[in-house]
């Protein structure tokens, strides 16, 4: 068996990162939210970026570190849609070709926003490994580079950026809380939060219905769920990664799970509190700040996405 190796990124690694992309991806926007008797924080609006959500990020920072040579070959991705997208646009920028293998569940608006920026979509069952399978098949057959959705050191550097952000645009940040699908988006953020505010929490957020953190957390090692369900498509991985499960383990303070309910309301607590549009999987972080209702100030939510099909999102923005 393969020994992965789990050393965390560092802050370095995440200020290179930051400087590599800036010409791609936004500076997204911390709003004050909240208040009238409802919790004081803040989001920052992920929802805002490119492509519609955080992965832009950590897409852009490793397509942007590949040699000319797999640059030429062109690159490919298992995605439930929003890394997909990323990185379809981050290799569109580039002018690389893209493949991107998605479930034969995935919502329409991702599918359609990948073909959209140039990708070739291809699908494969239900779950990531389904979709893993087809990707690690192609990319040897095609000669294609694989760029992971999140258990990859320059991937997690990349989406430590935004973490990186919310220190310089909230420097009073007590608490961060950060929706969780495989662990990408957490782990960068927790390495730029520990490394410039140690005292302020990180929080991460999963649905009940795709509790993978929250199992391998309490096993000790990362665990394979047999299945997951929930609105938050994009957290519906089974298996957190090797590295971020490391990352994780060493630096996040505590996980959260809300339910179904808890996240639609979130979605359309951001729509009429803030005016805000973000998909469920983007909201999981404000259903746990509603949840934990922080009783100290400087609280930050990250809204990690807004791809939502507009049928869908009509309905939870009127019930």
């Amino acid at each position: 068996m393969t020994v992965r190796d789990t050393s965390l990124v560092s802050i370095d690694e995440i200020r290179a990162a930051a400087a590599r992309i800036a010409a791609v991806a936004r500076r997204t926007p911390v709003i004050d939210v909240g208040g009238f008797g409802e919790p004081t924080f803040a989001i920052k609006c992920e929802n805002m970026q490119p492509a519609g959500a955080f992965k832009i990020r950590g897409a852009c920072n490793m397509i942007a570190q590949l040699s000319a040579e797999a640059r030429a070959a062109g690159v490919i991705t298992y995605s439930s849609g929003n890394h997909g997208q990323a990185m379809a646009l981050a290799a569109r920028t580039l002018g690389i070709r893209a493949v991107v293998v998605m479930p034969e569940t995935a919502p329409r608006v991702k599918v359609e926003g990948a073909r959209r920026l140039g990708a070739e979509v291809l699908f494969a069952g239900t779950t990531v490994l389904d979709r893993q399978a087809r990707a690690e098949s192609e990319a040897s057959a095609r000669g294609l580079t694989m760029v992971p959705p999140f258990d990859h050191p320059w991937i997690i550097a990349g989406q430590g950026t935004c973490g990186l952000e919310v220190i310089e645009q909230y420097p009073s940040v007590s608490e961060v809380y950060v929706p969780m699908g495989g662990g990408g988006l957490i782990s960068g953020v927790a390495v730029a939060i520990k490394s410039l505010r140690p005292a302020a929490r990180v929080i991460g957020v999963e649905p009940e219905g795709a509790p993978k953190m929250t199992a391998s957390r309490a096993a000790g090692h990362p665990v394979t769920l047999a299945k997951t369900a929930s609105i938050a498509d994009g957290l519906l991985s089974i298996r957190p990664g090797d590295l971020t499960f490391a990352h994780v383990q060493a630096l996040v303070d505590d996980v959260l799970t809300v339910s179904e309910e808890e996240i639609a309301a979130a979605v359309k607590w951001l729509f009429d509190r803030a005016n805000v549009v973000a998909e469920p999987s983007g909201a999981v972080s404000v259903a746990g700040v509603l949840r934990h209702r922080p009783a100290a100030p400087g609280a930050v939510a990250i809204v990690s996405g807004g791809n939502v099909a507009p049928e869908d999102y009509a309905k939870y923005i009127t019930t």
